[in-house]
This record gives structure tokens, C-alpha cells and sequence, in this order.
């Protein structure tokens, strides 16, 4: 059984019935810099051993959940208790 339903979408800015003013979209230079530089970093790091290592690990870990759900669930927990315990605060 299926309804339409009208939705309406309101701004939360008002209506502007004047001339719209032209926002800047141009990026500045030192953001521009440092996602060139990330950019360049990440795709060394997805060329390397390192990060074939990486996906390799995961798989496994991934193959693991699979095959162990139960202990698998019980591992993270403990590591949430244990995690949880050394983060607590003191009061």
C-alpha cells in the first residue's frame, strides 16, 4: 500500500526578490597548496608495499568476521570494555 505524500522544502535563508550578489568561488592559494600536496601523498601511499599490506589485513580481518562472528563480537567488545576503562575519567 503506497501513499504519496507532498513534501515541501523550506530555506532557511530568506528570499532574496532583489539582485543576487555573486559569491566568490575561487579557492585560495594555500588551500590549493596543501590538497596538492595530500593529493600527491595519497597516491604514494596507494602505490606502496605498505598499502597493499594494508588491503591484504583487512581481508583477512574481513574473512575472519565471517567465519567467527561470535568471537568476533566478543573480541571487540573486550577491546571496548578494556579501551573504555583506561579512558574513563578520574573523579
Amino acid at each position: 500500500m503506497e501513499q504519496e505524500v507532498q513534501v515541501t522544502i523550506h530555506s532557511s535563508q530568506p528570499e532574496n526578490t532583489g539582485e543576487a550578489e555573486p559569491q566568490e568561488t575561487r579557492i585560495p592559494d594555500h588551500i590549493k597548496e596543501i590538497s596538492d600536496a595530500l593529493s600527491d601523498a595519497f597516491s604514494c601511499f596507494r602505490e606502496s608495499e605498505s598499502c597493499n599490506q594494508l588491503l591484504k589485513s583487512a581481508e583477512k580481518a574481513r574473512e575472519y568476521i565471517r567465519k567467527n562472528p561470535a568471537q568476533a563480537l566478543l573480541y571487540s567488545l573486550g577491546a571496548g570494555a578494556l579501551f573504555g576503562f583506561f579512558m574513563k575519567r578520574k573523579r
